[in-house]
């Protein structure tokens, strides 16, 4: 068995707007393990795609451009954003939070080739002492073997109203109405696409967020973690 299999992975997955980056990067740095947001590779890559030149429904080239980008993730500002995401030694972070970005990254995401693509460089996270992986298939396809698997969700008006206050707070005035029309259209993408659509994996504890605070939410999920880690141990 490969080294890095006996690695702990806590696998987060759920909807855009379910609380599932917060809550990831503060159970990470709650049990010290490490931070996979697979939703910013398919950012980045959007990103790149976009000022590249690439179609975004060219599978073949998005795989190929996947495979060559240099990306990274470097501790940030612990009020702000904790981890920075860098392209080719340029930070992007705030460049692949827009709402555009995060609907192509929804686009890319779909095709089976650039999946294929992300997969070894999303297994390459995983080291000890553990990771954290936040996305919308780390428990179905990326990590099906994590020793925690859960599956975070909220109703689609606390969704919105929470990106809408997370928009607002960097200065972005868009309408609840129009970001909760958007996630509709993503959520159904990402359910109904033929390759790893967005649902709990079978052995996942499902945490309905809705109208909980972030603490209660990060409380319940390392009590999850704890138990599940304590109940299949394995070797550092």
């Amino acid at each position: 068995m490969p080294a890095t299999e006996t690695v702990p992975v806590i696998a987060i997955d759920g909807p855009v707007g379910s609380g599932k980056g917060t809550v990831s990067h503060r159970v990470a740095s709650e049990l010290g393990f490490r931070l996979l947001d697979s939703g910013a590779l398919y950012r980045v890559l959007a990103s790149a795609a976009r000022t590249r030149g690439v179609s975004l429904d060219d599978a073949g080239a998005l795989a190929h451009l996947a495979e060559s980008l240099d990306i990274r993730f470097v501790a940030g500002d612990a009020t702000t954003h904790p981890v920075r995401t860098l392209l080719d030694d340029t930070d992007v972070t705030d460049e692949i939070r827009t709402e555009q970005c995060g609907n192509d990254a929804s686009r890319v995401s779909s095709s089976a080739r650039v999946r294929d693509a992300l997969l070894a460089r999303q297994h390459g996270f995983r080291r000890p002492p553990g990771l954290v992986a936040d996305g919308r298939d780390m428990g179905t396809v990326v990590f099906p073997d994590a020793q925690v698997k859960v599956f975070l969700t909220a109703t689609a008006q606390a969704r919105a109203e929470r990106r809408h206050k997370q928009l607002m707070a960097k200065g972005i005035d868009v309408s609840v109405t129009r970001l909760s029309r958007e996630m509709a259209i993503r959520d159904r993408r990402d359910r109904d696409r033929a390759v790893a659509p967005l649902k709990p994996a079978d052995d996942a504890v499902v945490v309905d967020t809705t109208g909980l605070n972030v603490d209660t939410v990060v409380a319940r999920v390392l009590e999850i973690a704890r138990s599940r880690l304590a109940a299949a141990p394995f070797e550092g």
